[in-house]
């Protein structure tokens, strides 16, 4: 695990099947990101499947390919050597926690990272993400994992109409500007 400031950033974005939400986001994230992190995601469920054609199609309007990816099972090690793990809903939290007990102070759903980090504020320029991480991950309880209330997911599209993954893809592409803006915030010049 990378946590100092001057080094390339290491997240891994998870949800259910690795198919299309995480993988929506991977593609997102690293374009946003660009060489500043390494981005990667992963799901719970079997691995080799590619995403369904409405996720490649939703994201080609973006200009992002993600045909070639194939779906891959979350595991210890990768959660491990994350810097952070973002999470599309709450169930996918417990499971990393669960999982890889060490990473529960920088392992968030992407919602509740963004409204913990927007009430404190953008990363500093000086400091490391896993500092910044350390500041919004303070206070949290583990009891919040509990219960399956939607606050904190991003809907899952698959099975649902084509509107639905439009409506997923334009929520993360939103919600991911957004961690942009506050993780990795540009050098005021």
């Amino acid at each position: 695990m990378r946590m100092d400031s001057g080094s390339v950033s290491s997240v891994l974005v998870v949800c259910t099947a690795n198919r299309c939400r995480s993988v929506m986001a991977q593609a997102m994230l690293t374009h946003k990101l660009g060489v500043t992190a390494q981005v990667d995601s992963a799901g719970l469920l079997e691995p080799g499947l590619p995403p369904p054609p409405e996720t490649v199609a939703t994201m080609a309007r973006y200009g992002l390919e993600v045909a070639r990816h194939r779906s891959r099972t979350v595991t210890a090690g990768q959660l491990k050597s994350a810097d952070l793990v973002l999470a599309m809903a709450r169930e996918h939290v417990r499971h990393s926690v669960v999982t890889e007990p060490s990473v529960w102070p920088r392992t968030f759903t992407l919602k509740e990272l963004l409204r913990r980090g927007g009430q404190l504020g953008p990363r500093k320029p000086s400091e490391s993400l896993g500092a910044w991480l350390a500041r919004v991950h303070a206070g949290r309880e583990r009891s919040a994992l509990l219960g399956g209330s939607p606050e904190d997911d991003v809907a899952d599209p698959v099975g649902g109409p084509p509107r639905a993954y439009t409506l997923a893809a334009a929520e993360l592409d939103r919600l991911v500007a957004e961690l942009a803006e506050l993780g990795w915030p540009s050098p005021k010049s």
